[in-house]
């Protein structure tokens, strides 16, 4: 049913009127009779007696007018439904991150989204890197903050830097070095390692093993966690030192201590990726929101 001729049909039944329909809708009275004409065709009743006195609505039309109300209803409802999801305004967001580098900051991002677009579902997930990979094939997310995408997917990504960590060594709160503020790489070659798993962070991993090589050892590797809370625990334990970023300080480190490393040049940056194809406002608006933050968080995270 076309909702202009939908529209006449409440009008004259409102106004039990042709003409006084026809001047409310800013239009002709034949536009009107038209319009009531082929309601009638098309539905094969009557819907309003007619006589040159008066116009009085059928059983029928008692029953379409319910009907019809409900409908333009949702008709109008649709429009503004659409008009929000163009400009983000409403839908749902599913948010990736590591929760070792996003710890302090990604909260205040979703609050700060949310305020401004209250209707948009959002959804956050803890995922490793490699998961993360594995989600956004699966369309399982939107946005990503994770470390830099392999060279063999990149091009299928948008990714901003957040902010730029670098590698420290955590050792055990007793530990022969843990009164240290700076140490060489070489002063832990006697050590047992633990590094973050290299499925989950490859560059990391390499990096780690490049400079251990340059300071002139191999590390005794004992452990490959993929969780950066496994990670501060086992050293918290006793287990090993560990090379991590810095941002694990962020996370439960009770019994450990964080040790600038000398000739850690390595930058680790810190992503919020998601896909080319994706052109989603409710995505836009989020990564506007957290490249606004760039400042305020980098000097959070910074060392």
């Amino acid at each position: 049913m076309d909702i202009k001729r939908l529209k006449s049909f409440i009008t004259v039944a409102k106004h039990k009127n042709f003409s006084e329909a026809a001047n409310e809708l800013h239009t002709v009275q034949p536009a009107i009779s038209r319009h009531i004409s082929a309601l009638e065709t098309e539905l094969g009743v009557s819907l309003f007696k007619r006589n040159s006195r008066e116009v009085a609505i059928t059983e029928a039309g008692e029953q379409l007018l319910k009907d019809a109300k409900g409908i333009l209803a949702l008709a109008e409802h649709a429009k503004i439904q659409v008009k929000r999801a163009h400009n983000g305004q409403v839908g749902t967001l599913n948010i990736a991150h590591l929760s070792s580098a996003c710890l302090t900051f990604m909260a205040k991002l979703v609050r700060v989204y949310k305020s401004q677009f209250p209707k948009v579902h959002v959804s956050l997930f803890e995922m490793t890197a490699t998961e993360q990979i594995e989600a956004f094939k699966n369309e399982q997310i939107d946005i990503g903050f994770s470390r830099p995408l392999p060279s063999s997917i990149e091009d299928e990504f948008i990714s901003h830097d957040i902010y730029i960590d670098k590698l420290i060594a955590v050792v055990n709160q007793d530990h022969s070095l843990a009164k240290k503020q700076h140490i060489d790489w070489a002063q832990l070659q006697n050590d047992k390692f633990i590094l973050f798993n290299r499925d989950e962070a490859q560059g990391l991993f390499d990096e780690t093993i490049s400079l251990c090589k340059r300071a002139g050892f191999s590390p005794n590797i004992i452990s490959q966690p993929r969780h950066m809370q496994t990670l501060v625990t086992e050293v918290s334990a006793g287990l090993g030192v560990a090379i991590a970023p810095f941002c694990v300080r962020k996370l439960y480190t009770e019994g450990c201590h964080f040790i600038a490393l000398k000739k850690a040049n390595a930058h680790i940056p810190l992503q919020i990726q998601y896909k080319q194809i994706n052109s989603s406002a409710t995505v836009q608006a989020f990564v506007d929101i957290s490249l606004s933050a760039k400042a305020e968080i980098q000097q959070s995270m910074s060392i």
